[in-house]
């Protein structure tokens, strides 16, 4: 290929948007990843695109309704560049409310959403009576939907996004030097890196385990109950996440814990008992010390970026990422959020 302008460390979600978002800026880029595409926690099962809390907003709550609001174009356009779906729809979200006081709640955040989300997407309180499809059981009998929330399959994502730079003429390698702009897309292991380079602690890995049902659901809503990310998938299949863990002794195994998140699914969606199984999923996701992605210049280290810490919200946050960091190393623009820079860490 002509020569590099942009070299992506990682061919993860983030290494992957960034790769993306460059290529279409008319940028030469290559991927670099040991491991191959989708390695590591971007290699996941569960794909809930969801949206925080409409409320004491902020920047980071600004930056992922920006991105989930970029996602349909942006996977459409994904998909038909390379001929592989990933698997995106906005099909909404239910929650249970246990109680009037959380329903009086909802409602207040109904408000908010109204105007914090714009228009382009409603929060609101609903009867369970009536409705049709994967729903959870509900104390109240009321629920929340909103009409943010999305979903992906992670693994065809990945591949979507592959398949799009493959045909945009992008290298996807295990190995080659760095040239031109460097960004570091590395995951948990990265952040590691950025910990001992640095002198102070930048983040760490957290595991999580999630199943995946065989259950046809493709067209209802996911489910937010007990914890759990309930997730009908486009295949026939429900996914179910997830464990957070800090203290591990190996990233990839699964244990009991993952039975005990089929035995709440079944106990919260009584329609899913019995499902089968299909896999159980172990991996472990990045996370910043600030709970934000970490993006921006490398300190100390000219013509070095990274972009990180995707934790839980990674798929999310991937279209905006993959903008603001093509604009800092492209354009010389920085639009990323002070909250995302390597400050918030102090």
């Amino acid at each position: 290929m002509a020569s590099v302008e942009v070299t992506v460390r990682g061919a993860g979600i983030f290494g992957l948007s960034v790769a993306w978002a460059c290529t279409r800026r008319g940028a030469k880029v290559r991927v670099v990843d040991p491991h191959g595409p989708g390695a590591g926690s971007s290699g996941g099962i569960v794909g809930a695109l969801a949206p925080h809390v409409p409320e004491n907003w902020n920047e980071k709550k600004a930056f992922q309704l920006d991105s989930l609001l970029m996602a349909e174009g942006f996977w459409a356009r994904v998909g038909e560049t390379g001929g592989v779906s990933p698997g995106y729809a906005r099909t909404g979200r239910l929650q249970p409310l246990a109680d009037e006081a959380a329903i009086a709640l909802a409602r207040t955040r109904a408000e908010g959403a109204e105007a914090l989300w714009r228009g382009r997407a409603h929060w609101e309180v609903i009867p369970a009576e009536g409705l049709s499809g994967l729903s959870p059981q509900t104390p109240s009998g009321m629920l929340i939907r909103d009409t943010l929330t999305a979903r992906m399959c992670p693994r065809r994502a990945c591949a979507a996004l592959v398949a799009a730079l493959e045909v945009s003429g992008v290298e996807i390698v295990t190995e080659a030097p760095d040239a031109g702009a460097v960004v570091w897309a590395t995951g948990w292991k990265g952040l590691h890196d950025l910990t001992e380079a640095l002198g102070r602690k930048v983040g760490d890995g957290v595991k999580g385990q999630a199943v995946l049902l065989r259950y046809a659901a493709q067209d209802d809503p996911q489910l937010f109950v007990d914890g759990l990310h309930i997730v009908p998938h486009a295949d026939g299949t429900v996914a179910i996440g997830s464990t957070s863990e800090r203290d591990f002794d190996d990233p990839l195994s699964v244990d009991d814990q993952c039975q005990a998140l089929v035995d709440r699914a079944y106990a919260a969606v009584p329609a899913l008992h019995g499902a089968a199984v299909l896999e159980r999923w172990a991996g472990v996701r990045p996370r910043a010390r600030s709970r934000a992605p970490l993006l921006g210049a490398w300190p100390g280290r000219a013509g070095h970026f990274v972009a990180n810490g995707g934790f839980k919200i990674g798929f999310g946050m991937a279209p905006k990422v993959g903008e603001v960091m093509a604009d800092l190393m492209l354009e010389g623009r920085d639009a990323i959020p002070a909250g995302f820079g390597f400050d918030a860490l102090r």
